[in-house]
């Protein structure tokens, strides 16, 4: 059931019976040079659109823009920040609290909008609500190990994949990837602004861009992904939320 295309009465209905809404939450963002800008909320739509067929829940539309600060560089790459993204995202549940929802649940596909969503959960548990975030991506590699990856590699390209496998620069598969020692010769660049000095990582946060020419990251490539893949993890995803969902509806609310 989609909010967008449900009349007012459709959904005094609906609240009748649950106080629960779902929507996706994504980013335009560089994933490599083989990937669309919005891998982050086309795999969303994706589960979501399987998810629709298998559970009643009311579905809000997807937040395309995510807190992408980070890559803000590459070109192409759209960023509400960490507080405009809270703010937004403040807006839209402020107003369908109002309306009576009390359990949020969004499918998350960014993993730069999680202090954002932190605060909104706080926020909202304040008010006698909770917010349930699914990291789609971290999900999928704790119900399947193999599946597990990093930014941009084989796990997000296979799910691009299962939306449509014609978005991928399949000539920029084999992309390798670069890390350079911007920091300096004795502290090279080991992950997400992450630099490794004697053993240890240190946290040294700066554009990626400067570290990582690409803007892919990860132990998974992006060549090993293939559309099976990602049609049975976003099947998987969606199946498993289904499960959920129900669930998460018998929950007793915080008190305000």
């Amino acid at each position: 059931m989609r909010l967008a295309f449900s009349s007012v009465q459709a959904v005094e209905s609906y609240l009748e019976k649950s106080q629960t809404i779902l929507f996706g939450l994504g980013s335009i963002e560089n994933h490599g040079r083989h990937m669309p800008l919005g891998t982050d909320t086309l795999i969303p739509d994706k589960i979501i659109d399987l998810l629709e067929e298998k559970s009643d829940v009311l579905i809000a539309p997807t937040l395309p823009y995510g807190a992408a600060d980070s890559l803000a560089a590459f070109t192409g790459t759209v960023s509400l920040g960490v507080i405009g993204l809270y703010d937004l995202l403040c807006r839209v549940c402020d107003s369908l609290y109002e309306h009576g929802f009390r359990k949020f649940v969004i499918v998350n596909g960014h993993g730069g909008n999680a202090k954002s969503l932190e605060m909104l959960g706080q926020r909202l548990y304040k008010k006698g609500a909770y917010l349930a975030v699914l990291n789609w991506w971290l999900m999928a590699g704790e119900l399947r190990p193999e599946w597990a990856g990093g930014h941009g590699g084989a796990e997000e390209t296979a799910g691009v994949m299962a939306v449509n496998p014609d978005l991928i620069v399949k000539e920029k598969l084999h992309d390798p990837l670069i890390m350079t020692a911007d920091i300096a010769e004795n502290m090279p660049s080991t992950g997400w602004d992450k630099v490794e000095f004697r053993g240890a990582s240190v946290i040294i946060p700066r554009p990626v861009k400067v570290y990582n020419k690409n803007g892919w990251y990860g132990e998974d490539k992006p060549f090993e992904a293939s559309e099976a893949w990602g049609r049975e993890m976003v099947q998987t995803m969606a199946d498993y939320i289904a499960e959920f969902l129900p669930e998460f509806e018998k929950v007793a609310l915080p008190k305000p």
